[in-house]
C-alpha cells in the first residue's frame, strides 16, 4: 500500500460495517490491521447475503489480516492482550457495555498499554436516553436529520448505500489518524468515542447551520432547487444529470447546448431566482427537452459547452469509464482464495503514488495460526516479529 501509515498497527473488533470500515480506512492507508473475530461465528457480515464470504464482508475488510478468538477462554483473551500490549489502535462497535464484559473496555486495554489509541463507535453514543437502542444505518440516517434533508418528502425512500455506516466509519479513521498525531507530540493514548448520530450531524452540518442562522427548517427538495441541479430522462429512458449553480454562464451554455431559446424567453425562467421560485415547472419543461435524444448524443453534445453535466451511471458503466480507467480506479484484488477478483482502489493519492493492487478480505482465521506462532516464539519482540512481510498470508 502507501505506507504512509507503516509501522502503525491496529487491533479491530469490529463487525458489519463502522468498526471494519474504520479498520479498512487505516489499512489502506498501510497499516498493519489485524481483524479479530469471535471463534466460530465471525464477523455476521460474512453471511450477510449468502456463504460466509459475501461480498459485503470483503467490501470493508480488505487489507487486513484476521484471527479467531474466544474471549471467554483465558488462553485467548491472554493473547488478545498481548497483541494490545503492542498495538497503536485499538477499533470495536459493540452497544454500550459489550466491551466490558468482554474485558475489553478502555480502562482495561489502556492499562495494559497506556499508548494505546482506543476507539469505540456506537449507535447513539455511550449514554443518554437512547444509548442502549439497536441501531443500523437506515435508522441513523432517519434520526439525524440527514433524511429529512435528503430525500423528496413526497416520495420518501432511504438513500443507499449504507451511507451512515461508511461516513461513521470514515470519521472515526480521521479521529484516530489525528489522536495519532497528537501521541507523537505527547507520547499517551486517547480514548475516542464516535456515534452514527453525531457523525450524521456533523455530515449534515450545512443544514443544521442554514436553521440556526436563518431560522428556517430544510426540506430535501431545498439543495437541487437552490443549486439548480436537475435529473433528466432521455429519449432511451436513461437518465442525465447537470448543475447550473448561481452562475449565469452555465444556464446560457445550456440554452446553447440544447437549443431551448424558447426557455430563456419564457419569464419564468428569466433569471436565476426566478428559476429557483419555479424548479418543478423548469424540470418538466427541461424533460420535454432531453426525451428528444438518446443520452449519448446529450453526452457528447455537452461535452463541447461549459457545463457541469454527467451521465446517471450504473456500476457496470463506471467500471468501463475511460476516467476511471485513466485513474487506475478498478485494481485487482491480491492473496485471494476466493471472492471477487477487483477492487475499487483508495481515493488517495501521495506523491503522485496510487494504489495497485488490494489484498483479499481474511478468510476466517486465516492469519490466526501465523499470529499465534509468532506471539508464542517472543511475544515481547512482537514490534519486531509481526509485520505483513513475516506473517504473510496463507495461500
Amino acid at each position: 500500500m502507501y505506507g504512509v501509515l507503516n509501522g502503525v498497527r491496529i487491533v479491530e473488533q469490529g463487525t458489519f460495517i463502522t468498526g471494519p470500515c474504520a479498520g479498512m480506512m487505516l489499512g489502506d492507508l498501510g497499516a498493519d490491521v489485524i481483524k479479530v473475530e469471535s471463534t466460530g461465528a465471525g464477523d455476521p457480515y460474512r453471511s450477510f447475503k449468502n456463504g460466509f464470504y459475501s461480498a459485503h464482508f470483503q467490501a470493508y475488510n480488505r487489507n487486513k489480516r484476521g484471527i479467531s478468538l474466544d474471549m471467554k477462554r483465558d488462553a485467548d483473551r491472554d493473547l488478545f492482550y498481548d497483541m494490545i500490549r503492542q498495538a497503536d489502535v485499538y477499533v470495536q462497535n459493540f452497544r454500550p457495555g459489550a466491551a466490558a464484559r468482554l474485558g475489553a473496555d478502555a480502562k482495561t486495554l489502556q492499562s495494559i498499554n497506556p499508548r494505546l489509541v482506543y476507539c469505540s463507535i456506537s449507535g447513539f453514543g455511550p449514554d443518554g436516553p437512547y444509548a442502549k437502542r439497536p441501531v443500523y444505518d437506515s435508522v441513523a440516517q432517519a434520526t439525524s436529520g440527514f433524511l429529512g434533508v435528503a430525500i423528496d418528502p413526497d416520495e420518501p425512500r432511504f438513500i443507499g448505500p449504507a451511507l451512515a455506516d461508511a461516513i461513521t466509519g470514515i470519521y472515526a479513521a480521521l479521529g484516530i489518524a489525528g489522536a495519532l498525531v497528537e501521541r507523537s507530540r505527547t507520547g499517551k493514548g486517547r480514548l475516542i468515542e464516535i456515534s452514527m448520530l453525531e457523525a450524521m450531524m456533523h455530515f449534515s452540518v450545512e443544514p443544521f447551520t442554514g436553521y440556526f442562522a436563518l431560522g428556517e427548517i430544510p426540506k430535501g427538495t431545498d439543495r437541487p432547487r437552490l443549486a439548480q441541479a436537475f435529473i433528466v430522462r432521455c429519449a432511451d429512458g436513461r437518465l442525465f444529470a447537470f448543475h447550473l449553480s448561481s452562475l449565469d454562464k452555465f444556464w446560457d451554455a445550456l440554452i446553447e447546448a440544447t437549443g431551448a431559446r424558447h426557455l430563456a424567453e419564457d419569464p419564468r425562467f428569466s433569471i436565476r431566482l426566478r428559476r429557483i421560485d419555479n424548479y418543478r415547472e423548469l424540470s418538466e419543461a427541461l424533460g420535454v427537452v432531453f426525451a428528444a435524444h438518446d443520452r449519448d448524443y446529450w453526452v457528447a453534445r455537452f461535452a463541447g459547452f461549459d457545463v457541469p453535466f454527467g451521465p446517471v451511471n450504473s456500476i457496470p458503466e463506471v467500471a468501463d469509464d475511460p476516467q476511471v480507467a485513466h485513474l487506475g480506479m478498478i485494481v485487482p484484488v491480491e492473496e485471494r482464495s476466493e471472492g471477487a477478483r477487483q477492487s475499487v482502489r483508495p481515493a488517495f493519492t501521495f506523491d503522485g503514488e496510487r494504489a495497485t493492487k488490494v489484498d483479499a478480505a481474511p478468510t476466517i482465521d486465516e492469519d490466526g495460526q501465523a499470529i499465534r506462532e509468532a506471539l508464542a516464539r517472543n511475544r515481547e519482540a512482537w514490534p519486531e516479529r509481526i509485520r505483513p512481510d513475516t506473517l504473510a498470508k496463507s495461500a
